[in-house]
């Protein structure tokens, strides 16, 4: 097969949740425990850090790997969805996979996957682990996928467990709650191992604690023991609370040597080190065009805060959603005062633009929908002035289809 040929059989098997949502939802870990032992318990080979949160998990993540590498280590990293191409999840000191890589692993392992029907999340994993394995990391970041104690990717036993910020996303996986979807990402949390909470919110605080305590890990917050400032080549006011819990986390990591200067420079090439898209990330200037894949009730809370801090004439956005993002919630974070031009991102799961319209006209956000996400902003840049702020966002398939 080729490589082409190998992602399309892959995203055939079991629905990806990128595409599909609860449908692909394995909600155990029998399937990738199985898979693991078949491949030989890579995971065992190396040392890991493992991130779960609801926004800032894929940024900490990045920031960790740049920094380790700046302290001269061979770090892996995993992280999910991918914005362009699908090895994009699994890299080395921020080189892809090889496409030869991954047409040889499916093909060694094709009759063991298709026999026990793993989905293309289980693959993925289990992929990634064992390239780390092979390739002898010193250190591999590890990104939950969805929630954390039913995530494929919560067999490893790392050295340090990260949590960043806790939002109300995937409800109908996680729980309606925050404290049931903090209850969830505390499932990191293993027996002796030290846990950092990116983000102290009172309301769940608690719960991070109970489990810590049940699991004798210690637990810091954040932005209770690091009081120092760091700038990063990731904008976005957001990232401050990030770089806190990415701080802590290797002021807890033994056995490896991290310097003030490591962080500082692992900060400031987050980008050119670990090749991270679309956080605050500029498109174009004149007028300024920026995307961020911030989805959700917090994490586009931030954006609306910081886009309220630019100078511009007007402000355009271009919008679109999947069909579980709950709208009520969302949609009011939004001026009246901008244009807005709706679009649907062209995956299973994108929220019909129609729909999209009629819900942000009820809430006074007047806007026209368009047939596709280039096309809405293709008409936006037309509109715009060189003074003018294009924003762009709503999914991470929103910004995919533009990268």
């Amino acid at each position: 097969m080729t490589y082409k040929e190998t992602l399309d059989w892959m995203f055939a098997q079991l629905p990806v949740y990128q595409q599909k949502g609860k449908a692909a939802f394995n909600g155990k870990l029998d399937n990738i425990l199985a898979f693991s032992a078949h491949l030989g318990n890579p995971e065992t080979r190396f040392k890991s850090i493992h991130v779960a949160g609801t926004n800032g998990k894929g940024s900490s993540s990045h920031m960790l790997a740049s920094i380790l590498q700046e302290a001269g280590y061979k770090v892996g990293l995993y992280t999910s969805p991918h914005l362009k191409d699908f090895r994009e999840r699994i890299r080395i000191n921020g080189k892809t996979i090889g496409k030869k890589q991954v047409v040889k692993f499916i093909k060694k392992n094709k009759v063991f996957l298709e026999e026990n029907k793993l989905s293309f999340f289980e693959m993925s994993v289990g992929m990634a682990f064992d390239y780390f394995g092979q390739k002898k990391v010193d250190i591999a970041i590890i990104e939950v996928g969805l929630g954390g104690r039913l995530d494929s990717t919560n067999i490893i036993t790392p050295e340090v467990s990260l949590i960043t910020n806790i939002g109300m996303d995937h409800l109908d996986m996680l729980g309606d709650t925050l404290e049931k979807i903090a209850q969830e990402k505390a499932g990191i949390i293993k027996e002796n191992i030290p846990v950092v909470i990116s983000e102290y919110q009172e309301e769940i605080a608690e719960t991070f604690i109970a489990t810590a305590k049940s699991k004798n890990a210690k637990i810091l917050f954040a932005e209770q023991v690091i009081d120092r400032q760091y700038k990063s080549s990731l904008q976005g006011n957001y990232q401050s609370k990030n770089i806190k819990g990415v701080v802590a986390v290797l002021k807890e990591l033994k056995g490896f040597k991290v310097k003030k200067k490591h962080i500082k420079r692992g900060l400031k090439k987050v980008i050119k080190n670990t090749g991270i898209m679309g956080r605050w990330q500029i498109l174009g200037k004149s007028p300024l065009v920026i995307c961020d894949t911030a989805h959700n009730k917090e994490g586009l809370a931030y954006i609306m805060a910081q886009l309220g801090q630019q100078k511009f004439d007007r402000l355009h956005l271009v919008l679109g959603f999947v069909e579980d993002k709950d709208l009520d919630a969302i949609l009011p974070l939004f001026p009246k005062n901008a244009l807005y031009y709706f679009c649907s991102p062209a995956v299973m799961r994108g929220l019909e633009v129609q729909v999209l319209v009629k819900k942000a006209n009820d809430l006074g956000l007047e806007g026209a929908p368009y047939d596709s996400v280039k096309s809405a902003l293709k008409r936006a840049k037309k509109r715009a002035s060189k003074k003018d702020l294009i924003y762009l966002g709503g999914s991470n398939f929103t910004v995919a289809e533009v990268l």
